[in-house]
């Protein structure tokens, strides 16, 4: 499997740019420039900002494309979440936004966010991707109106966005076997706290690390799949304010007996030593630290995570493979364990934000131009993974290969090289990308939890990542997750650090159920918007 740096996935990573104004929303601006060729204002967020996107190949392609001008804007994650409400309030959009708005945006600012399918015929590679990918197709379509965009980087990236890490390294030297059970995890990781696998002869192994509690990547609370209730942790959905399917019926993790046995396994572990007893106050810096570590001596045993290499750095990740999904006891039947059923968010890069235009912006039959050409297979790739052929070789019959020295060596990551997860595009499944080693280490890391995942009804047992309430249902159904995760989130976190779980269970069910909370009238919405889009 090929090797390089590891690249984080996640929209919110931390960026330090700071917001460029908006140019393309003021009356005032030119719409021409110069030569008078049209000039289209693209607005992106992105995760780091080192090497400008007026400054590549990438562009100058764009511009061929639509005979035009392009002006770029960046901004940051954090500028654009301190900033996004105001610039919407105030009508300040741009020509063509990447990874700004949400389709929760674009139902409540409808004017501000161009239908996209009249625009269809002009735009054939993105009739093309909508016509091959249904489900992005449901997510981004209110009504009849088409109101964003979504992306697509392809099919190595049809994954679950969390997966559980086991030091084999560890295992092997202890003599132990992969554990297939909750008890017998338990077991190893007690070996792990005092067997010193790590042989530095100190007592300094963290046996099992997590990053927090919740409904989100990465949760520990994927154990609730080992009783077959299946989370779907990535993409915003229901699935992440707590909601999942069981037949068809909509139920909350809130009031699910699963949910109490994982809470209750993890205090167990917790009040063993097995789980740092800090685990809900420390901050990211510190649970890296027991992970990367300092790159050469493994100090944690098992973990929550994207990849084994992003987990635990590209030297110690080779220690770790996937644990497929544990039974909760010896007697769970084999069809009954399942695993987090989030490979479309992971695929579809429509979870949360797309590509969105102003109905309102000058030179329309330039912009279509220029996302016509975005989605084509070459500009989707050189969006995606870096220019070409500055980045990215074209080698011909669909085959493109990143190099290793430019995209990896200069910059920390391709992500300062190319937009990444936050470009418009399609990776068609007949493309391959030679050296994209994220998609090739998550690819690798997914396999164990693929055949837990196939017994997965992808209507029956899971909120689809497209089911998406109205306006009024999502203000509803957001104050009202207001109130139970205040009381509920605090419940869980109590009972891992000191217990009782088991014996306080009923009586919080009782309250986390109380009218006053919302719980069940949230479920009366999701089971509404379910039904209207899947059956």
């Amino acid at each position: 499997m090929a090797r390089g740096r590891v690249r984080t996935i996640i929209a919110a990573a931390a960026a330090v740019a700071t917001l460029i104004p908006l140019a393309a929303c003021s009356s005032q601006e030119a719409t021409t420039d110069e030569n008078g060729k049209p000039i289209v204002n693209i607005m992106v967020r992105r995760n780091v900002t080192d090497h400008p996107m007026r400054d590549t190949q990438y562009t100058k392609d764009l511009e061929a494309a639509c005979d035009c001008t392009i002006k770029w804007q960046e901004v940051s994650d954090n500028a654009w979440g301190q900033q996004k409400s105001a610039k919407m309030a105030a009508s300040e959009f741009p020509d063509i936004g990447l990874s700004l708005f949400s389709m929760q945006d674009a139902a409540k600012y409808a004017d501000y966010f161009d239908d996209f399918k009249p625009a269809l015929d002009k735009m054939p590679n993105v009739k093309e991707f909508l016509d091959a990918q249904p489900g992005a197709l449901k997510y981004v379509q209110e009504g009849d109106k088409i109101a964003m965009l979504p992306s697509d980087r392809g099919k190595g990236y049809e994954v679950s966005g969390t997966h559980m890490f086991i030091n084999k390294t560890w295992l092997d030297k202890l003599g132990l076997q992969v554990p297939t059970t909750w008890d017998e995890l338990e077991t190893v990781l007690k070996a792990f706290k005092t067997e010193d696998p790590n042989g530095n002869g100190k007592a300094d192994e963290i046996p099992m690390n997590i990053r927090s509690l919740g409904f989100g990547l990465w949760s520990p609370l994927t154990l609730m799949n080992s009783e077959g209730v299946v989370t779907a942790f990535m993409g915003g959905g229901a699935s992440e304010q707590g909601y999942y399917v069981d037949n068809g019926t909509v139920k909350s993790y809130y009031t699910s007996d699963t949910l109490k046995d994982v809470i209750a396994y993890l205090h167990e572990l917790l009040a063993q030593g097995l789980i740092p007893k800090d685990v809900l106050t420390r901050d990211a810096s510190q649970y890296s630290a027991q992970t990367i570590s300092d790159g050469k001596t493994a100090l944690t045993g098992v973990s929550f995570g994207w990849s084994n290499y992003a987990e635990f750095g590209n030297t110690l990740g080779e220690e770790y493979i996937t644990l497929p999904p544990l039974k909760k006891d010896a007697s769970t039947p084999d069809s009954q364990v399942k695993w987090d059923y989030s490979q479309d968010a992971a695929r579809w890069a429509y979870s949360g934000s797309g590509l969105s235009v102003n109905p309102k912006a000058a030179n329309k039959d330039a912009i279509y131009k220029v996302i016509n050409a975005m989605y084509s297979e070459k500009l989707s790739v050189a969006g995606y993974f870096g220019s070409i052929p500055d980045i990215v070789s074209d080698d011909g019959d669909h085959t493109y290969t990143i190099n290793m020295e430019k995209a990896y060596a200069e910059y920390p990551d391709t992500r300062a090289v190319a937009l990444q997860d936050r470009f418009g595009g399609w990776i068609r499944d007949d493309v391959t990308i030679v050296n994209d080693t994220n998609a090739d280490q998550v690819t690798a890391s997914d396999q164990a939890v693929r055949e837990a995942r196939d017994r997965v009804d992808p209507i029956k047992d899971v909120i689809p990542v497209y089911v998406r309430p109205d306006t009024e249902d999502t203000n509803t159904l957001q104050n009202n997750n207001t109130a139970i995760s205040n009381y509920a989130n605090n419940q869980l976190a109590k009972w891992v650090q000191s217990g009782g779980v088991e014996n306080e269970w009923d009586d919080y069910v009782k309250k986390v159920s109380e009218p006053s909370l919302g719980l069940e009238e949230n479920i009366k919405i999701w089971q509404k918007w379910y039904d209207e889009y899947t059956k």
